[in-house]
């Protein structure tokens, strides 16, 4: 089984489940939203946002793929281009972070550990761009029809709350946290390699 991660761009878009593609919960400010719904015009919206963020920004968003199938997705961005972000009661998220908006596993394809993949991709790719954190706005009801990410997952990729609340804590990744547990494998790996090399390098006692 391989996997691939990719950003996401307006070629691969098209990508995303129907149901994301189509939405723009956080995206438009919620009065927008619903004029946008009304006269169905939603996907020109999401598609006129990640143009603007992949312009004025940059990437906002990666795709894993398994075997060539897209099988998840991660959606981020500087608050200041999601709207939705202001109406929630834990805002603002603070100044030196990102914001996670979104982030799938397809049925099919959950339970492989995909999440924290697609967690780990996003931190490589802010990490490079100098962003110290992500936070992200946890579900703690699933009032939210899926459009927000459910806080338990956050905690089991290592978010803290950083301002509680009974449904919507703000919850925030240390950015270095998120990335040092592989560091910290590839290290004990490339370790134990240069050990079993230099054995095997070694020459024979007494000779031939």
């Amino acid at each position: 089984m391989s996997r691939r991660v990719v950003g996401i761009t307006l070629d691969n878009l098209d990508h995303l489940p129907p149901r994301c593609r189509r939405c723009v919960y956080w995206e438009l400010a919620p009065h927008i939203r619903e004029q946008a719904e009304e006269f169905g015009e939603t996907e020109l919206e999401k598609e006129a946002w990640v143009s603007s963020v992949l312009l004025e920004w940059g990437s906002c968003g990666r795709i894993i793929y398994v075997d060539g199938v897209p099988a998840g997705y991660a959606i981020y961005a500087p608050p200041a281009a999601v709207p939705r972000a202001a109406s929630f009661p834990t805002a603002p998220v603070s100044a030196d972070a990102v914001l996670l908006t979104a982030l799938k596993v397809t049925t099919e394809f959950e339970e492989g550990g995909l999440g924290r993949v697609l967690v780990q991709n996003v931190a490589k790719d802010l990490t490079r761009r100098g962003v110290k954190a992500v936070e992200a706005f946890g579900d703690l009801t699933g009032e939210a029809d899926g459009c927000v990410i459910p806080a338990g997952f956050l905690q089991q990729v290592g978010f803290k709350t950083v301002r509680q609340h009974p449904k919507w804590p703000r919850m925030r990744l240390e950015l270095r946290t998120a990335i040092s547990w592989k560091e910290d494998v590839e290290a004990a790996l490339e370790r134990l390699l240069t050990s079993v090399t230099i054995k095997t390098a070694e020459p024979a006692v007494g000779g031939a």
